[in-house]
């Protein structure tokens, strides 16, 4: 929470000027004079500081700079991709071989994957079935991805998390290598 003029309840704090000299630690009453005499507002940007920091600038201006930056933040965080692919344990080969190149092109983009099977009727009695699938599955794409989360039942299901192992970067095609040491004849 932001503390702007009046509601700055501490005896002195260390005040930042409206083109962000130094001004010192002063009292907060003078920093509020200061404030007041540029027509600008007073603004606690650092609570927990001691003293606390202070700055005299437009409190609109800051807020927009604040939403501003919090956006930009948004922008660039990495958000969580997560894609499912479904199962049945009676899969036949072509829908399974179609299925898994999805998962692997899936992995590659560098997605996580949700990966479920799911039982019909009395196909749940034939659980060893479904996870010889599930397991089918991770010995399939152990290249490019790794089980973060094992096969696991939940009612009629089996779940199971995939995501991809992480790139190594190699060097350029044209990057000069270091000679190999080359041993003398003795």
């Amino acid at each position: 929470m932001v503390r702007i003029n009046m509601r700055i309840r501490v005896p002195e704090v260390r005040c930042i000027g409206p083109n962000g000299e130094q001004i010192g630690v002063i009292s907060t009453r003078e920093a509020l004079q200061r404030a007041q005499q540029a027509g600008l507002d007073l603004i606690e940007i650092a609570s927990t500081a001691q003293p606390p920091v202070c700055r005299i600038t437009d409190y609109g201006k800051f807020k927009y700079d604040q939403e501003k930056k919090d956006k930009q933040a948004r922008k660039h965080q990495a958000a969580t991709r997560v894609k499912e692919i479904q199962f049945h344990p009676n899969v036949g080969d072509h829908d399974y071989q179609t299925k898994l190149r999805h998962l692997r092109e899936f992995l590659e983009q560098g997605f996580r994957i949700k990966v479920s099977l799911y039982f019909r009727g009395r196909e749940g009695a034939h659980q060893d079935i479904g996870y010889a699938v599930m397991q089918r599955v991770i010995h399939d794409v152990t290249d490019l991805g790794h089980a973060e989360q094992p096969p696991r039942l939940f009612g009629r299901n089996i779940l199971m998390l995939l995501c991809p192992r992480p790139r190594i970067k190699t060097p350029a095609a044209g990057a000069a290598r270091p000679a190999a040491p080359v041993a003398s004849p003795s």
